[in-house]
C-alpha cells in the first residue's frame, strides 16, 4: 500500500510558566493558608494524573506544614483508580514517584469512605476515611477541561473533593447525573463539603501547553468554587490542540489514564462516546489508531473504545478488571469496547486507510502524534503543509513512514 509521506512539524504555544516554583508556593501558603495549631493532622489529596513538577509541589507544601508544627500525609485521591483498590491506588502513587522517603511524610491509601451528610437534593458526601479523620484537608488538582461536560466548573478542587475523596461511590454517584449536570453536582456536592469546614485550603495549578507550571494559587475554601472557575478559563485558553480540525486517520501512539481520565483526551481527539449525547462538530477524525498504552496506566485501559482500530500489544496490556471498574463506574461503558485489533502498528495503520476506501492512500490526511497531552511536536502528511500556516513550524522534509522489520512504528516525535 503506497502510504503518504510525513512532516515533522511544530506547534506555536504560549509559554507563560513559573519560574521559581518553590518560591511561589511558600509565598502562595504564606499568604493563602491560615495559621494551623501545632500537631494539626493535614492530608493533602494527591491523584493519578501526571502532573507536571507534583513532586516538587508536594515536597514544597509537606516541608511546609512540617516547619508550622502540623503532621501532613498524603492521601491517594483518584476515585475509581488503581482498580478501586488500596493496593492498587498504592502502586498508581508509587509509579507517580510518591514515596515516603521522597516526599517526607507518610502515604495512606483507602477504598473505604464514610458518609459525612446529605446536600439540598439528597446526593450523599462521601469522604475517604483517613482523609475524613484528620484535622483538616487540603484540596490539590490540576484545574483543566473535563472530557465528558461542559460548565462553570469542570475538572479541578470539586473534582477532586467529590470523586477523588468520594472514591468509587463518589464517581458513580456524579457520573449517575449524566454530562448535562455533571457541572451543577460537582458545586453542589464540593460546596457543601467545603461547608463542613474540613477543608483548610485548595492548590489549584494551571498547566500551559507544554505541560509545565503556569499558575499555582493557594485558595481559601470560601473561595474555591470561584476562583476555579476563574482558573479554568485561563486553561482554555492554555489547551493543546491538533492544529487540524479535519483528518482522515489520526495515529496516536499511546494512551493512558496518565495523559487523560478517558486515555485519549476527548477534547483533543473529537469524540466522547455518551450514550445519548451528540458527538462534537469539530474536530473531525474519520479513523483513530492507537498503537500502545502506557505502563504507567497500570493495565486500565479506559478509553480504548474511542479508537476505531488498535494493535494486539496494546491488546495484550489491558487489565480488563481496572478498565471495566473505571468504565461502570463512570457509567461510560462505550469507552471499554474494543476497536479492530490489528498484529502490529503497520498493519493497524494500513488498515485504517483501507477501511475508507480511498483510490489513492497516499492523499490521505493524516496526522501521528505521541499522545494528547504532549502535542508541541508531531507529524503531519506532507498534503496538510499549507493548512498549518501561521499555527507551526516545519521541522524536517518529507519522510516515508518509517516501520521497524517486525512492523512496529519507529518514528521519534520530539516532546518538550
Amino acid at each position: 500500500m503506497n502510504l503518504p509521506k510525513l512532516v515533522h512539524i511544530k506547534q506555536r504555544f504560549i509559554q507563560n510558566k513559573i519560574q521559581n516554583l518553590e518560591l511561589h508556593i511558600k509565598e502562595e501558603l504564606k499568604q493563602n493558608l491560615p495559621p494551623l495549631p501545632k500537631d494539626y493532622s493535614i492530608a493533602i489529596t494527591v491523584g493519578s494524573r501526571g502532573i507536571s513538577n507534583r513532586i516538587l509541589i508536594v515536597k514544597t507544601v509537606v516541608h511546609y506544614l512540617k516547619e508550622m508544627g502540623c503532621k501532613p500525609f498524603i492521601i491517594g485521591a483518584m476515585g475509581s483508580h488503581g482498580g478501586g483498590t488500596a493496593e492498587g491506588q498504592m502502586d498508581v502513587l508509587n509509579s507517580l514517584g510518591y514515596f515516603e522517603e521522597v516526599i517526607g511524610c507518610p502515604i495512606v491509601t483507602s477504598d473505604e469512605v464514610v458518609e459525612v451528610g446529605k446536600t439540598k437534593n439528597g446526593f450523599t458526601i462521601y469522604c475517604d476515611r483517613y482523609a475524613w479523620e484528620a484535622n483538616g484537608i487540603i484540596v490539590m488538582n490540576r484545574v483543566k477541561l473535563h472530557t465528558a461536560f461542559r460548565g462553570l466548573n469542570e475538572s479541578g478542587l470539586l473534582k477532586m473533593i467529590t470523586v477523588g475523596l468520594g472514591k468509587t461511590k463518589g464517581a458513580n454517584q456524579l457520573h449517575r447525573q449524566g454530562p448535562a449536570n455533571m457541572s451543577e453536582t460537582l458545586r453542589e456536592v464540593g460546596g457543601a463539603f467545603l461547608q463542613t469546614g474540613k477543608v483548610v485550603a485548595g492548590i489549584a495549578i494551571v498547566e500551559n501547553s507544554f505541560d509545565e507550571t503556569a499558575h499555582l494559587e493557594v485558595i481559601r475554601p470560601d473561595e474555591i468554587i470561584k476562583k476555579e472557575q476563574e482558573l479554568l478559563k485561563i486553561a482554555n485558553s492554555y489547551f493543546p490542540r491538533i492544529p487540524i480540525e479535519n483528518l482522515d486517520v489520526l495515529v496516536i501512539k499511546t494512551m493512558g489514564k496518565n495523559y487523560s481520565g478517558t486515555g485519549m483526551d476527548t477534547n483533543v481527539i473529537g469524540r466522547k462516546k455518551i450514550f445519548g449525547t451528540p458527538e462534537p462538530e469539530k474536530p473531525s477524525y474519520q479513523r483513530i489508531v492507537v498503537l500502545d498504552l502506557d505502563d504507567a496506566s497500570h493495565g486500565n485501559a479506559t478509553g480504548i473504545g474511542l479508537a476505531d482500530i488498535t494493535t494486539d500489544r496494546l491488546y495484550q496490556k489491558i487489565d480488563k478488571q481496572k478498565t471495566y471498574l473505571n468504565c461502570l463506574t463512570s457509567t461510560y461503558v462505550q469507552r471499554g469496547m474494543i476497536p479492530l485489533v490489528m498484529p502490529t502498528d503497520k498493519e493497524a495503520i494500513e488498515a485504517a486507510i483501507q477501511s475508507l476506501g480511498m483510490n489513492h492512500p497516499e492523499s490521505i490526511r493524516m496526522a501521528v502524534i505521541e499522545n494528547t497531552l504532549e502535542l508541541e511536536h508531531l507529524y503531519i502528511s506532507e498534503n496538510l503543509v499549507n493548512e498549518i500556516k501561521g499555527k507551526a513550524d516545519i521541522q524536517s522534509s518529507p519522510i516515508e513512514i518509517p516501520f521497524s522489520e517486525d512492523g512496529t512504528l519507529n518514528l521519534s516525535i520530539s516532546v518538550h
